[in-house]
């Protein structure tokens, strides 16, 4: 791997994804590192199946036309007026909503699969036999949030929005990119630090049971993806020069500008905007007067389920803000405030009953299948 790829502990130590001989190794099979162990064993106790009824129903109904998926104050177009009056002149208020919705969903969708890509080029390189078996493990479960998420969106809408523009060009550099540090900070901390801000967020004040449900079984699996991104953080950070922790903090603000781009900018909404009658052009230039407010800017990221809020706490807790670049992040959300609150993740208590609900379910399927296997 090249010199770029700045690792720091032989658990990352990575080869060229062509470089197949480097996995036959004999030496290689007795140096298995058991960093990741915990988390490897963990998967038993959230395993689920969105095939599965028992564990998620996506046959539940909902009115996409009458009944709104998120308030209002969850769409910040809403806050338009000229948006909000012409939706309250033709009675699509609520339909507009769920399409809002849809282009949240979409992008989480479109998320879940670069994640599955990752995970799976990431068996490729890795050369520690436990941190490609967690990688492995991560792929298999990203690849049934893809499932899940197509499932929903086939349920409630059909058919999924195209990936945006800025998020595909990141999902693309981040998998395509040579060296681990990229993949890890882009993937498995800000990728996935989005998606337990996202799915936090959409558990907190989405009305559909479904959704809600959705969210908490995907956020037993992230809460592990996010820790492997932690361990690394831990691992090399601290034993980085001057010029490499430069170089990573340059990465990481570069992936959370793309992030907050792609969520922020309405830019990329205006054909949703045409769908339903209005002028995009007016309704950009009402939400960049919302965005540009400082105050209610603020008082939007003071939740603690603020996807952008997650994603700087995530850089935070990693020892990724110093401050060199603490004033780009704060001009977002007070940093004193962040580091007074500890390294809890928002969505961990979210996280923790999904595990024991799956947990009833998966014990009682075991405990019939010893009791068939004893008959």
């Amino acid at each position: 791997m090249a010199d770029g790829n700045i690792t720091k502990d032989i658990l990352y130590d990575a080869v060229a994804p062509d470089d197949f001989e480097s996995m036959l190794e004999l030496d290689r099979y007795g140096a298995r590192s058991t960093a990741f162990d915990k988390i490897i064993s963990a998967t038993h106790d959230h395993f689920w199946d969105p095939l599965d009824p028992k564990y998620i129903d996506f046959t539940s109904d909902w009115d996409m036309e009458n009944d709104a998926l998120l308030p209002d104050d969850q769409v910040v177009s809403l806050g338009v007026p000229y948006v909000l009056e012409h939706l309250e002149k033709t009675g699509q208020k609520a339909k507009f909503i769920n399409e809002m919705a849809l282009w949240q969903f979409s992008s989480i969708l479109h998320g879940e699969q670069g994640a599955l890509n990752l995970s799976a080029s990431l068996c490729h390189v890795l050369k520690d036999q436990g941190a490609q078996e967690y990688a492995a493990n991560q792929t298999r479960e990203e690849a049934r949030h893809v499932t899940a998420f197509a499932k929903y969106i086939k349920a409630r809408w059909g058919r999924p929005r195209p990936c945006g523009v800025v998020l595909q060009q990141l999902l693309v550099d981040i998998i395509s990119a040579p060296e681990v540090y990229k993949k890890i900070i882009g993937m498995q901390m800000l990728v996935e630090g989005l998606a337990m801000g996202a799915f936090a967020t959409g558990f907190q004040f989405n009305r559909d049971p479904l959704a809600r449900k959705l969210f908490q079984l995907v956020m037993t699996d992230e809460a592990f993806h996010h820790k492997f991104g932690k361990i690394w953080a831990d691992r090399t950070i601290p034993k980085m020069s001057q010029e490499e922790r430069e170089t990573v903090e340059d990465w990481a603000a570069h992936c959370f500008q793309s992030l907050l781009f792609n969520l922020g900018s309405p830019i990329q909404q205006s054909q949703v905007y045409r769908d339903f009658g209005m002028d995009p052009d007016k309704v950009l230039e009402g939400v960049r007067e919302i965005i540009q407010n400082d105050d209610a800017r603020r008082e939007r990221l003071k939740s603690q389920t603020n996807i952008f809020r997650v994603l700087i706490k995530t850089l935070h807790n990693a020892g990724l803000i110093t401050e060199r670049t603490r004033s780009f992040y704060a001009t977002y959300v007070d940093m004193d405030e962040l580091k007074s609150e500890g390294d809890k993740m928002v969505g961990d208590d979210i996280a923790e009953e999904g595990i024991k609900y799956l947990q009833e379910i998966n014990f009682k399927d075991r405990a019939r299948s010893v009791s068939l296997a004893a008959e």
